[in-house]
């Protein structure tokens, strides 16, 4: 039976505390509140209400029939998070870790973001519950999410660009840290992925792991069992995270994780630490990395602002090492050829992020059988990335107009 992490929060040798000093009563005092409450009636029933009423959920399972048969041979699914308020997996988690500082009583908030999804998902919900909110942000992702960063704003955040480093998520995830260590008596950092110190990968799993729960019960409903193929899209690794962990005890289920290629793993432009890193510590966790042969952090690059991180949650780097997933990479060019495709195969704009998932779903797909099933965590829909898109395809936005043609 998969247990993990252990009391001290490790996946083998990955995870753990690797903090200064100033945080560890912190994580000290969220880990007992969130032992406190993580089987609390009251603190369960209000997490799955908000998740009902606030957010939509369950959020259906879709049949992607006609790009299904335009491939010619597995079933593909989406696990339609996109359809969430806020528009991804993100608003999950964030509603758990909202609710737990509510009961610590520490009215201010502050998050990182790179793709804007998970700051928009904390900036919405600190308007539900009152709070202040701080979202960091790197300025290069600031540029190709101008469209998040006003919803944040609207909703009542602040953002912060972070000008440091490779200016994108690794950054404003340092940036968040030292805010925290600043501020830590009245302040509770909502981290958006399975990374950072424990209790966080456990904590955020958990919260998201109703993505999988829900998949359990729908895929039998839908297919008559469960799926051959469980795939999502890794960057941090929350909505890969919340999937594949209910379906761990299922050893007929295979689980694959997709992180992006960028120009190619040989080219050195990508942000694949699982297919091209290796194990190190950043961020107060161990797992894999990119980095040099010092240990110092290599930029990544991804067409994908929340893909474009140098490491992954280390439950991701455990289940690696014990073969119970499998991780591949996919491009900028072929992420974008599924965007296109399933704009117009199947009516649905799916994040630049799932759309890894979703081009190494269609590939796979091509060399199985008409009666395998492939289920794919649609994390996010693709709003957020029309510029980047456009930018990319060299097809300008058109100009809005009211007039009939």
């Amino acid at each position: 039976m998969y247990d993990f992490p252990d009391q001290r929060g490790h996946f083998g040798p990955y995870g753990g505390v690797f903090v200064s000093e100033t945080l560890m009563f912190a994580l000290e005092e969220l880990k007992d509140i969130y032992a406190k409450y993580q089987h609390d009636p009251q603190f369960v029933a209000e997490f799955h209400s908000e998740l009902k009423h606030f957010v939509g959920r369950p959020s259906p399972i879709y049949h992607a029939r006609r790009w299904s048969e335009q491939i010619g041979g597995a079933q593909i699914y989406f696990k339609r998070e996109d359809l969430n308020h806020t528009g991804a997996h993100k608003i999950n988690n964030v509603i758990g870790q909202a609710l737990l500082a509510k009961r610590m009583g520490k009215p201010r908030v502050i998050a990182e973001t790179g793709a804007g999804q998970h700051g928009v998902a904390t900036a919405t919900i600190c308007a539900r519950f009152g709070l202040e909110c701080i979202i960091y942000m790197g300025s290069v992702d600031v540029e190709r999410q101008a469209q998040n960063i006003y919803r944040m704003k609207l909703l009542g955040a602040t953002v912060v660009p972070v000008e440091s480093g490779s200016k994108t998520l690794k950054d404003a995830l340092n940036e968040a840290m030292r805010d925290w260590v600043t501020n830590v008596e009245n302040t509770f950092y909502i981290i958006g992925t399975v990374a950072g110190p424990h209790p966080y990968p456990a904590m955020v799993r958990d919260f998201q792991s109703v993505i999988g729960i829900e998949c359990i019960t729908q895929m039998p409903e839908m297919t008559g069992r469960q799926p051959d193929y469980v795939m999502a899209c890794v960057g941090g690794g929350s909505n890969a995270m919340g999937i594949f962990y209910p379906y761990i005890n299922y050893p007929d289920v295979q689980l694959i994780g997709v992180e992006a290629a960028g120009d190619g793993l040989t080219t050195g432009r990508h942000a694949a630490a699982l297919c091209a890193g290796t194990p190190g510590v950043l961020h107060g966790n161990r797992t894999y990395l990119i980095q040099d042969a010092n240990g110092q952090i290599i930029e990544t690059h991804s067409i994908s602002a929340g893909l474009d991180y140098p490491g992954v949650g280390p439950e991701h780097a455990w289940l690696k090492d014990i073969k119970r997933a499998t991780y591949t990479a996919v491009t900028d060019d072929d992420a974008l050829a599924a965007f296109h495709d399933c704009c117009r195969i199947e009516g649905i704009i799916p994040a630049l992020e799932t759309s890894h998932a979703i081009a190494y779903a269609c590939q796979l797909a091509k060399d199985l059988p008409k009666d395998k099933t492939i289920l794919v965590n649609l994390s996010g829909r693709g709003d957020k990335d029309m510029h980047t898109v456009a930018q990319h395809t060299k097809v300008p936005l058109a100009p809005f107009t009211n007039k009939v043609s």
